[in-house]
């Protein structure tokens, strides 16, 4: 019996079947659509690093011929072999997709499946339809992949661009369209008999299977499963595919040579300190660079009004005065003063450096203190600092609801109110978690908020939409809709979790415990349910694990209850924090 797969489950092939020699059949089909079905062979930076292994209508085997497209039959779409202990060891996915060729949608489909054969006898089936799609033109439905053993895993992730996504994805691109030659004949040897699905299965009505009388005359094919030696005087391997022709061939990526980036020209204003204090008279002449701690009166310039007398005379003035200045060494720095008076009488210091003596020790208050001033006005939200951010009210006159105790300043002529959910918004909140103690602002002036010292981030949104934990927000615009969100989810009691969705156009900040990351939507994005903050709405989010009676870990678990699964389109994102909740 055939294990059904739904999007996002994963298997070991071993677990599946004992074999390595598979027919894989993908069935899908829409009303006035026409679909290309192909297999791209990938490394293990999941990128079409060798084009020879994107196997399609024009080309339709890989090199060593692991990998072949066999077409439609026996109900399917279209059909490959894949011979897995034949795949070199560079390829480490091989990934099955549908792209529309002409006008339409994916969410135009009707029931379609990929299914794996082994044996004559299907042991796995992926099955989908149009519903979990809307916009996308191509597709990724199924992938086996190379983690210690080969593993199947049912992807079902699409793109809105089609080929050109598709390729650019796995790192190809398009070339220009160029007129392709009339395909060859399929060869004489028709299908192979390794991997036909029972005849008996009745085929859909959709995509008519060949003949079953068609291939009678042709010489019998090995049996479905046989080593590659017993294959290898099959049609297939006598006579070579002929050379892709397709307008949309990936392109093997070039070596460039490294650019040199361009300098980063520091622009920050250069401040620089004066080398003696305003006012003071010049320091020891060009040439004259006497000992550190040399009596004072080698470094006395020569009296005012005669530049031209030689630095030499000025040692000749006062030998006396070490015994006139008991305090020698420190009279030393002030060159050019008369001899000095008594310690302590300020009258006969006529303050030549023209500063206070209070600011000589150190900047003042204020230089200390500019670093921590205001962030200048003239925007609706503005951070002061990674903790702090400040909404100004008159910007544009909307009011901002808040976390009822995040408010720490405000200025001017603001008015703070409570804002009730109602009776059915308290027993959702109470129901799912996900209930917001809120205050509403308004007025005019500015308002600063912050949350126990926890990082602080503004997203504006413009028309679309962010998922994010009631927990985690502190303030945002009134003009924003929210709603509970349900997650969906059949691994754990109850089958879901709850989070809020923001969608229009306005800001709501964000709050985090540490720098949090932000990453981009793959296939292949688990996290952390308690360390998750926020996901884009269009990502689709599925909860993943198993509960266990324990939270401890086992080998091969990761220690978490609960971890959610993010797929979605180039372009979604899913914040996490460095702390869980």
């Amino acid at each position: 019996m055939a294990r059904e797969f739904q999007r996002g489950h994963k298997a070991r092939i071993s677990d599946l079947t004992a074999g390595t020699d598979l027919y894989v059949g993908v069935r899908i089909a829409g009303a006035g659509l026409t679909f290309d079905i192909s297999c791209f062979g990938l490394d293990a930076d999941e990128r079409l690093s060798d084009d020879r292994y994107f196997v399609f209508f024009n080309q339709p085997a890989s090199p060593e011929g692991a990998v072949q497209l066999l077409g439609a039959q026996a109900g399917d779409t279209e059909s490959f072999r894949v011979t897995l202990d034949r795949i070199p060891q560079h390829i480490q996915k091989l990934s099955f997709t549908a792209t529309l060729d002409g006008a339409g949608q994916m969410s135009q489909i009707g029931p379609g499946y990929l299914r794996i054969v082994a044996g004559g006898e299907e042991v796995a089936r992926y099955a989908f339809n149009g519903a979990e799609f809307s916009t996308e033109r191509a597709v990724m439905l199924g992938d086996f992949y190379l983690k210690d053993v080969w593993r199947f895993a049912a992807v079902g992730q699409g793109f809105d661009g089609g080929l050109e996504a598709l390729l650019k994805n796995f790192g190809g691109e398009v070339a220009e369209e160029e007129p392709a030659p009339e395909p060859e004949p399929a060869p004489q040897g028709g299908v192979p008999g390794f991997a036909p699905p029972a005849a008996s299965e009745p085929a859909p009505g959709f995509a008519a299977p060949a003949p079953q009388g068609q291939p009678a005359p042709q010489p019998p094919a090995p049996a479905f499963g046989a080593p590659p030696s017993a294959t290898q005087g099959t049609p297939h391997s006598q006579q070579p595919p002929p050379p892709p022709q397709v307008p949309a061939q990936p392109q093997p990526p070039q070596a460039q040579p490294p650019q040199q980036p361009a300098p980063q020209m520091h622009t920050a204003p250069t401040i620089a300190a004066p080398m003696a204090p305003p006012g003071a008279p010049p320091g020891p002449f060009p040439g004259q660079q006497p000992p550190y701690g040399q009596p004072p009166h080698q470094q006395a310039p020569p009296p005012y009004g005669q530049p031209g007398q030689p630095p030499q005379a000025a040692p000749q003035a006062p030998p006396q005065a070490p015994p006139q200045a008991p305090y020698g060494q420190q009279v030393g720095p002030f060159p050019g003063q008369q001899p000095p008076a008594p310690y302590g009488a300020p009258q006969h210091q006529p303050a030549p450096y023209g500063r206070p003596q209070a600011q000589s020790g150190g900047p003042g208050l204020s230089v200390v203190l500019e670093k921590y001033r205001e962030a200048p006005t003239g925007q609706r939200w503005t951070p002061q600092n990674e903790k702090l951010i400040r909404a100004d009210l008159g910007v544009d006159g909307q009011p901002v609801l808040a976390r009822q105790g995040s408010m720490v300043l405000y200025q001017g002529k603001v008015d703070f109110g409570y804002k009730g959910a109602g009776i059915r918004g308290r027993i959702v909140g109470n129901a799912t978690g996900q209930e917001m103690q809120l205050m509403r602002c308004t007025g005019q002036g500015q308002v600063f908020f912050a949350d126990n010292s926890a990082h602080v981030h503004p997203i504006e949104l413009q028309g679309d939409a962010i998922c994010v934990s009631a927990e985690s927000v502190v303030a945002f615009d009134e003009s924003l809709q929210y709603e509970t969100r349900r997650i969906e989810g059949h691994g754990i009691p109850g089958g879901a979790l709850f989070t809020m969705q923001f969608q229009g156009s306005g800001t709501v900040v964000v709050k985090t415990q540490g720098t949090p990351v932000v990453l981009p939507v793959t296939p292949t994005t688990f996290a952390d349910a308690n360390a998750v903050v926020a996901w884009s709405a269009a990502s689709q989010v599925i909860i993943s694990s198993q509960v266990s009676l324990r939270r401890s870990a086992y080998p091969g678990h990761s220690g978490e209850t609960v971890n959610l699964q993010f797929r979605g389109a180039p372009g979604n994102f899913v914040v996490v924090q460095p702390y869980e909740v």
